[in-house]
């Protein structure tokens, strides 16, 4: 009888009133597309309807259909009993989700996203970009601009899908895009089997069968290991502050390296990938995590494909239970490379800083303490638990311990990923990488991804490390390293870095927000304003919430200081 009456009242019109008038048959809103309902039912299938899966279902629907149609987003939002605001700022926030209204035209079936960082800017990327947008037919391949893609070494490179074309010209794009090269390829890797038979996870089974967890943290505190995400804190303190708080307690590693110039965990992560898995399961266990997740860029999908075949065969084996691993995909937005993001981004929010205290250490994912840590981090908690403390101190270089993996980029003979001592210096590297290429003389550098600025030729025997460059007005961060020749003006460079700061600023505060856009237009003047330049940039650093905009000013300040006259 209620269903009868439910049906009569659907068909009444005016049942949806209030006030005066003749009041609606159906509910404000976009109303629900059965079609549209079914087909998202039919992508979650059994997947629990959980709200910090939206994003993961965001990338289901993105992946299946090339856009996210008014239409999925209403019937999403259905699913995951949200509102409809709610399932849409989510989804604006991100770069890599297309957005369709009802009545526009959905992108064409295939985008080829070219890389503009300024390693592929130094390499012909803009060029790049116009010849193909001349060339394509804007039907049926769009053509966009987008940040660094963590392929430096390999500039300039050219997204054809899912598949990255190095090296890229206008010719060999075409010849993947005809050939249907869309998807990305997995490259040679060390696998569980191979890994296994090394002696690889024999470390974690010992800690789990008789190790203590004050004493494996004690080792990699005293070894002096520290995070090497840019942030130098120390892994083994960071270890006992989660392990000191009350549980539950999660491990949300960050594999998002979107700092421009930065490769180095893609290395690991495509070559290594359960050295780092290893390290990534003894930090858990040392604080008793409950899960651990990885938050993973979506700019590396080959990466994502063999994690989550090695994954399962790390479940199969019985090292983990099913489910324990929760590998998250992110959306292209480079603020969730900030740890508070990034957990927001995990609870299938937008990637919004939270303001601190408290600290993520304390109130992190899902409000409990969170330890965050780094892919190359992880890599060396195995090694140093493994082999001892002394595989870390042992290394000495100007004063400074540890290793450090240099990403290398620009104009250098061989741009890649260079294992150097922590305390090299910049000519150090440059040799590393085969010298300059040839027909450049070195001019300048980026020691740690553009958040760190540039400096000049003449300061080339400062070591490469954690508070070593603070005296400069700069620091290491990521040890991202662009090097730039006589042919360059750093003056650009500093504009293309603040091209990128507008762009990924998450516009959560003004300072951050308004300075990078102001910046960018102050900057293309063929003279800069110095004094608001420099007024800009200390409101910027002063009140800007996170590190992006507190950093943004460093490219403008260290230009002003070391290149005066080129502004």
């Amino acid at each position: 009888m209620t269903a009868t009456r439910e049906a009569v009242l659907d068909q009444k019109t005016g049942v949806w009133k209030s006030g005066k008038g003749k009041g609606r048959a159906t509910p404000k809103g976009r109303q629900l597309d059965d079609q549209a309902h079914a087909e998202v039912r039919a992508l979650l299938q059994d997947r629990p309807r959980r709200r910090d899966l939206l994003i993961e279902f965001l990338h289901l629907i993105q992946d299946a259909y090339g856009h996210l149609s008014a239409a999925h987003l209403r019937a999403l939002a259905e699913e995951l009993r949200l509102s409809m605001a709610e399932v849409q700022e989510v989804a604006s926030f991100y770069a890599h989700f297309d957005i369709v209204r009802e009545g526009e035209t959905p992108p064409p079936d295939l985008t080829i996203r070219v890389c503009d960082s300024l390693s592929c800017e130094l390499a012909g990327a803009e060029q790049l970009r116009k010849a193909l947008e001349a060339g394509c037919d804007a039907r049926k391949i769009r053509v966009l601009r987008a940040p660094c893609m963590g392929r430096c070494d390999l500039a300039p490179v050219a997204e054809v899908g899912h598949y990255h074309q190095c090296f890229a010209t206008p010719e060999n794009v075409m010849v993947a895009v005809e050939a249907g090269k869309t998807h990305a390829e997995i490259p040679q890797y060390q696998d569980f089997a191979a890994y296994s038979a090394a002696g690889g996870y024999g470390t974690l089974e010992a800690l789990r069968t008789s190790g203590s967890r004050e004493k494996a943290i004690e080792t990699v505190l005293s070894s002096g290991l520290r995070g090497l995400g840019g942030a130098g804190f120390p892994t083994g303190r960071k270890l006992q502050y989660v392990l000191a708080e009350k549980g539950p307690r999660y491990l949300a590693v960050n594999a998002d390296e979107g700092e421009p110039g930065t490769f180095k965990d893609r290395f690991f992560l495509e070559e290594k990938p359960h050295l780092f898995l290893e390290g990534a399961l003894i930090a858990a266990w040392a604080i008793e995590a409950e899960k651990l997740f990885i938050y993973l860029r979506d700019e590396y999908p080959a990466a994502r494909l063999l994690l989550l075949e090695e994954i399962s065969k790390l479940e199969d084996s019985d090292l983990i239970p099913k489910g324990y691993i929760d590998l998250r995909r992110g959306a292209g937005a480079y603020i969730c490379g900030e740890e508070s993001a990034m957990i927001e981004s995990i609870e299938g929010k937008r990637g919004l800083p939270r303001h601190r205290p408290p600290f993520v250490a304390q109130v992190g994912i899902f409000g409990r303490p969170t330890l965050v840590q780094n892919v190359e981090t992880l890599c060396w908690v195995t090694r140093i638990l493994r082999d001892g403390p002394e595989v870390w101190q042992g290394v000495e270089k100007n004063g400074r311990k540890g290793p450090r993996s240099y990403s290398v980029s620009g104009r250098v003979a061989n741009p890649g990923m260079y294992e150097l001592p922590a305390g090299s210096t910049i000519l150090d590297v440059i040799e590393a990488a085969g010298g300059m290429a040839d027909g450049h003389s070195f001019h300048a550098y980026q020691p740690g991804g553009p958040s760190s600025g540039l400096l000049p030729a003449t300061l080339d025997d400062v070591p490469l490390d954690f508070d070593t460059l603070h005296e400069h007005g700069t620091f290491i961060g990521s040890a991202a390293v662009v090097v730039l020749s006589d042919k360059d003006r750093p003056r650009d460079a500093a504009l293309n870095m603040l091209r990128f700061f507008e762009d990924e600023s998450c516009g959560q505060c003004t300072p951050c927000r308004v300075g990078c856009e102001k910046a960018v237009k102050l900057m293309q003047a063929e003279d800069w304003e110095k004094p608001l330049l420099e007024e800009l940039c200390e409101a910027m650093a002063d009140a800007s919430i996170c590190g992006l905009g507190q950093a943004a000013p460093n490219p403008i300040r260290l230009v002003m200081k070391h290149f005066p006259e080129e502004i």
